[in-house]
């Protein structure tokens, strides 16, 4: 007699280590490093990463990817139910998108202390005429982001720095 094999459930943990990886593609085609998973029923069904830059689009952040993604996957707009992770902390846009999405659960890791309008600047979620509530858990992996976030200004900081120090050498 064989033994039901039963699929290991996802954790929020598996979650945010595949939005960390799709953080790192960002990295590594320039742009900001932030990733982010849309999870209904421990499936992903949508996916993203930040491509403002090499996209010329001001709306590609990684939410707005994913978001866009499982909703096409669905076929509807509402994502009702789905959990939506995330590597930072999400921005205004990003909020009005998960709160019409209809995002049943945000999970996010490091904190965006200039933009972040989920518990940093704002608490848009907190607001008393919004028709949906969204859960939120914050800080999972948040020390892998930051440092990611970090390093990955210092570079850039360091190669703007270079980039000035060459047009300043006389011919």
């Amino acid at each position: 007699m064989q033994a039901n094999t039963v699929q290991p459930a996802f954790t929020d943990q598996d979650f945010m280590a595949q939005a960390m990886d799709l953080a790192t593609q960002a990295a590594q085609i320039g742009e900001v490093p932030v990733g982010a998973l849309v999870v209904c029923d421990g499936q992903i069904i949508g996916q993203g990463y930040n491509q403002t830059i090499s996209a010329h689009d001001p709306c590609a952040h990684a939410e707005i990817m994913a978001l866009r993604q499982a909703a096409q996957n669905i076929g509807n707009y509402r994502l009702s139910g789905c959990d939506l992770y995330v590597t930072l902390e999400p921005c205004t846009m990003c909020v009005g998108a998960i709160i019409h999405a209809r995002i049943k659960r945000l999970v996010y890791a490091a904190t965006e202390p200039k933009a972040g309008a989920v518990a940093s600047q704002l608490q848009l979620f907190s607001l008393p005429h919004f028709n949906h509530v969204v859960h939120v858990e914050s800080g999972l992996m948040a020390d892998e982001a930051s440092t990611m976030l970090s390093s990955f200004f210092k570079q850039r900081r360091m190669a703007h720095k270079a980039a000035k120090a060459l047009q300043n050498v006389p011919l």
